[in-house]
């Protein structure tokens, strides 16, 4: 049977662990340094330990740090980075992006995804897991670039808010003292819109809030988002409107562009209506197409056009550059084509 990991551990917990094995309290916080602040890969290495305490954490726990096990490398400098997890050959991907001005980590928050939207190579998989709060800080505490890091946003593979537990755990992980100490400002949850999840991130969290829109109205939603029949926009947006966001806590709404699906005149002024009172900003994604689907993305006139309309209606809008086209950058393409491989070898 295997061993619990000791990374994704909260201070809490590592506490109950230490007076489980008849340690002193004050080991845990020294556990916790150890996890999040210091470079090492056993737990021999936890050096202010007593002989007694690192013996009987070798017992009964394992660390969790796990590199990779595949690196594909952009032109561009963006570095995706393949992770195995605790299901049996199910992977997981990892975005590094540097800029001249942000060093982003684009981390994963589930196996697969249940969702299903039409454009996401993830949720064609189907859901495979949940991952644990280790398996989330593990991304970034493997990570070779880590002490670059300046940005990290929930935006890979899975809907974070569809695994509030490890979500959660994995947040206060990184902005506690304890932990790694970030500012919430530099951290951004992003999910389609599943409200019991986003009333308790928005409730006990100070970390920003993307929400995947991608349309307006209501119908084509539907059809390219199947959680519009569960967890219609305008509950999402009603929920938005009534919270008190602060001065800088900041939400945004993630808009990809398709092909005379949501890319009309008619969406601009739809959206400024449903947008009204909140203080947001929108980001326009290019689509590049992924396999078995029927949807192709705007051109860049187009996008262009798009964004000024947006900005003179009074609403700050951004056009996001892609980054890492040649190595397949969008979260699922890698992980299926290793899922595929495994399978294969299997049979």
């Amino acid at each position: 049977m295997a061993k619990d990991t000791l990374l994704g551990k909260t201070l809490e917990e590592l506490i109950q662990i230490v007076t489980e094995l008849k340690l002193p309290k004050f080991t845990a916080k020294q556990i916790a340094d150890w996890l999040y602040k210091k470079d090492i890969i056993s737990i021999e290495e936890m050096s202010n330990l007593s002989l007694k305490a690192r013996t009987a954490l070798l017992e009964n726990y394992d660390l969790g740090i796990t590199a990779s096990t595949k690196v594909q490398v952009s032109v561009d400098g963006t570095k995706k980075y393949l992770y195995p997890t605790a299901h049996a050959h199910k992977f997981i991907e990892t975005a590094y992006i540097p800029d001249q001005k942000r060093n982003t980590l684009c981390v994963s928050s589930q196996v697969g995804c249940k969702m299903g939207c039409l454009f996401c190579m993830t949720g064609k998989q189907g859901f495979q897991g949940q991952l644990s709060s280790g398996e989330i800080i593990n991304q970034i505490r493997s990570l070779p670039e880590r002490e670059n890091l300046s940005n990290i946003v929930y935006m890979g593979m899975g809907e974070p808010l569809d695994n509030v537990p490890e979500l959660m755990k994995s947040l206060e992980i990184l902005t506690s003292d304890y932990g790694m100490a970030m500012s919430p400002r530099r951290i951004t949850v992003s999910t389609i819109g599943i409200i019991p999840g986003m009333i308790e991130f928005l409730n006990h969290s100070e970390c920003h809030l993307a929400v995947s829109l991608h349309t307006p109205f209501e119908d084509e939603r539907k059809k390219l988002m199947p959680v519009q029949n569960v967890y219609p926009i305008k509950d999402v947006l009603k929920i938005i409107r009534d919270f008190d966001f602060g001065l800088q806590r900041r939400i945004s709404f993630e808009y990809i562009m398709f092909k005379g699906i949501n890319d009309t005149p008619r969406h601009v002024k739809e959206l400024c209506r449903i947008l009204d009172g909140i203080k947001c900003r929108i980001n326009l994604i290019r689509f590049h197409p992924i396999p078995d689907t029927p949807l192709d993305g705007s051109d860049d006139a187009t996008m262009e056009d798009f964004k000024e309309q947006l900005t003179k209606k009074g609403i700050t809008t951004t056009i996001r550059r892609s980054r890492g086209l040649d190595i397949f950058a969008a979260c699922g393409l890698l992980s299926t084509k290793e899922l595929v491989k495994r399978q294969e070898e299997d049979f």
